[in-house]
């Protein structure tokens, strides 16, 4: 009887089912988890400043959003760090004016999604916007993202493909 070799942790697809992470580590030792995530999202996308970024999801929001508060800022951030789990941020800057306390919303992108396939920048766009309504990760911010972007779980995953294959790549150049 063969003793299998444990397998390597992948720190993105922590939660997953064991399919799935079986699946992930096949492609892996096929070395195909690249081309088959190239083959699902071949289409790139153009937005690449945070100008550019900032009017993709003010687009976003005023289509499926419109009673959220507005955006102040939308940005790339190189000090984003994605092994962190942190993709994107929502963050409430709040300043006294006066006699009244004012709140501006800003989102931010972690830079590597500046190069991703078009499908994982709206993922992560599609996800920081229902942090302006739902602030924890229960049923209705899901629902919410799932408005906004029917095959929000299934681009969720391939994002955490995405982000395991570069990580994968960065170590073999190293």
């Amino acid at each position: 009887m063969a003793v299998s070799s444990p397998l390597r942790p992948l720190p993105y697809l922590g939660g997953y089912p064991d399919e799935v992470l079986a699946h992930a580590h096949e492609l892996i030792e096929q070395g195909r988890l690249g081309e088959v995530l190239r083959q699902r999202h071949p289409e790139a996308h153009g937005v690449r400043n945070s100008a550019a970024l900032f009017d993709y999801a003010v687009a976003l929001k005023n289509r499926y959003m419109r009673s959220a508060p507005p955006l102040a800022k939308v940005l790339y951030d190189d000090r984003l760090e994605v092994l962190a789990q942190a993709l994107g941020t929502n963050t409430r800057v709040s300043r006294v004016q006066g006699g009244r306390l004012k709140a501006k919303r800003e989102i931010r992108v972690a830079s590597v999604f500046r190069d991703a396939p078009a499908g994982m920048l709206r993922m992560i766009v599609v996800h920081e916007l229902a942090h302006l309504k739902e602030s924890d990760h229960d049923r209705a911010f899901y629902a919410l993202c799932r408005h906004m972007e029917p095959d929000y779980h299934q681009l969720e995953l391939d994002t955490r493909l995405y982000l395991t294959q570069l990580e994968l790549a960065s170590a073999a150049s190293r």
